[in-house]
């Protein structure tokens, strides 16, 4: 884990928030001139801190309205067979996130599409497909409380921007 000090932590919390800011509105924003900042965002950046950056989608206005959870359960669990699956579920734009999970399943996709229509054709011929798929269990979102948002931040244990190296 990479260390970070206050200052991090708020140009995290700023881009996290808005991903345009330009170097001289994220400096001022946190009270730093602009070389280093900009020389902290980098080093952020080539850490893996900062993986990318992306515009954030309403997905209703680009015409996906259902969001559905589904639940996979494989029925082998080597190599060849998991790595099988993974690349099918890869290589379908309908799954936006996927998950190795615990418990009485194995994978927990999160799937997106038009319609029941498109959803239902997605899982009957695609997800059914799937490399060694067994048994899958499909929820559907009804109303969103907290989309998806910023990471917490709360939980970094900092040290003191004098006592960080590099």
């Amino acid at each position: 884990m990479t260390t970070l000090d206050r200052t991090d932590v708020r140009i995290l919390e700023a881009l996290q928030t808005d991903g345009r800011l330009t170097n001289v509105e994220l400096s001022q924003r946190i009270g730093l001139s602009e070389t280093p900042c900009l020389r902290r965002v980098r080093r952020l950046e080539e850490a893996g801190v900062i993986g990318r950056y992306a515009a954030v989608l309403d997905p209703r206005a680009i015409g996906l309205g259902v969001l559905a959870f589904v639940q996979l359960t494989i029925e082998r669990h080597n190599d060849v067979d998991t790595e099988a699956f993974r690349t099918a579920v890869r290589a379908h734009p309908e799954v936006v996130a996927c998950w190795v999970t615990t418990g009485t399943h194995d994978f927990l996709l999160q799937v997106m599409a038009p319609d029941m229509d498109a959803f239902a054709d997605f899982v009957m011929n695609r997800v059914l497909r799937f490399p060694g798929v067994k048994d899958v269990n499909s929820s559907f979102v009804l109303q969103t409380v907290k989309p998806p948002s910023v990471l917490p931040l709360t939980h970094l244990k900092m040290v003191d921007a004098a006592a960080r190296t590099g």
